[in-house]
């Protein structure tokens, strides 16, 4: 009788332990943490809207959203294992993988898994009118603001100052800001122009348009093609922004959906069909994601995809390699 009460109570005893572990387990599993950007760039409202659809779509998945100082950030805490999902920019992607430690990263990061190609990044260089500023070399002397240290925008920054015959030395003053700062200042005339890429019509820069009188600055092919891949030459079209009433010739690097390979093959299948399937919601959140294709979906990916992602691409009936 002993042994029969003393077996039915380590039984309920095991019972209590599994309830108790059980949704701890749940939470490491489903837990899906959604790395962004600056709350004023463009990867923040579509990461938020991402959120939201992996919430209602995936069951079972807690998705959360983290603002962060953008691509090289986004990167690194991947790597770490602090985030599922991240935007970044092209050029960052290839940077990390490789070890580039001139771009922020001390070792390769080779956790790295590609989701998908999402849209373009432009580089957008915006002056205040009253500067004077008209092209890439009216920029010597001048106050421009390049984005935060080592954020894909800085490094953006770099390469097209350089392709054009420039360097921060040859600038009057550089500030690494996000863009919701740089826009103050310029408002406060503390600053002459701002870099900023991101997907057009970007909040900040819609901001500052309508706030004081601006100049978009050409990116002339020839400085594009110096600047060589990941760099393509694109136009910015007329009226993007209050006052622009012409297009503009510009440079883009290709955006992605990164996650890394501890997330479950499941997991990322689900997180990569949840964007192709509720591309209405991610437009509504921000125009940026119409051109999201899935006939670009694997466009110049500089990673590995995850198998999860691969997965349902090749469900699709797009060419996944091996």
């Amino acid at each position: 009788m002993k042994s029969l009460f003393r077996t039915r109570r380590l039984a309920g005893l095991a019972a209590v332990v599994a309830l108790a572990v059980a949704p701890a387990a749940a939470r490491a599993q489903d837990f899906v943490n959604v790395l962004t950007g600056g709350t004023s760039g463009v990867y923040y409202p579509l990461g938020v809207a991402l959120s939201k659809i992996y919430g209602e779509k995936i069951p079972g998945v807690r998705p959360t959203v983290q603002a962060t100082k953008a691509s090289v950030e986004n990167l690194v805490l991947l790597q770490q294992g602090k985030g599922e999902i991240a935007f970044t920019l092209g050029d960052s992607l290839d940077a990390a993988w490789k070890g580039d430690e001139e771009a922020g990263f001390k070792a390769p990061l080779k956790k790295l898994r590609g989701v998908t190609a999402i849209y373009p990044n432009y580089v957008q260089i915006v002056a205040s009118k009253e500067s004077g500023i008209k092209t890439l070399a009216d920029l010597k002397g001048k106050r421009l603001s390049v984005g935060a240290p080592k954020s894909g925008t800085e490094l953006n920054a770099r390469a097209i100052l350089a392709a054009a015959g420039l360097s921060y030395k040859d600038l009057g003053k550089v500030e690494y800001l996000p863009f919701a700062e740089s826009v103050e200042l310029m408002k406060n005339r503390q600053l002459d122009a701002t870099l900023q890429s991101a997907g057009l019509g970007v909040a900040s820069l819609r901001d500052l348009a309508t706030s004081v009188e601006i100049t978009m600055v050409e990116v002339p092919a020839a400085v594009v093609d110096k600047a060589g891949p990941p760099f393509v030459k694109v136009s910015i079209p007329a009226n993007t922004y209050t006052g622009q009433t012409a297009a503009v010739p510009a440079a883009a690097v290709v955006n992605y959906l990164v996650t890394h390979d501890g997330v479950k093959e499941e997991t990322a299948y689900q997180m990569t069909k949840a964007i192709y399937e509720n591309l209405g919601d991610l437009t509504a959140a921000h125009a940026a994601a119409r051109a999201i294709k899935l006939d670009s979906a694997l466009e110049g990916m500089p990673v590995p995809l995850h198998p999860g992602a691969a997965r349902y691409f090749k469900e699709k009936g797009l060419k996944v390699g091996s």
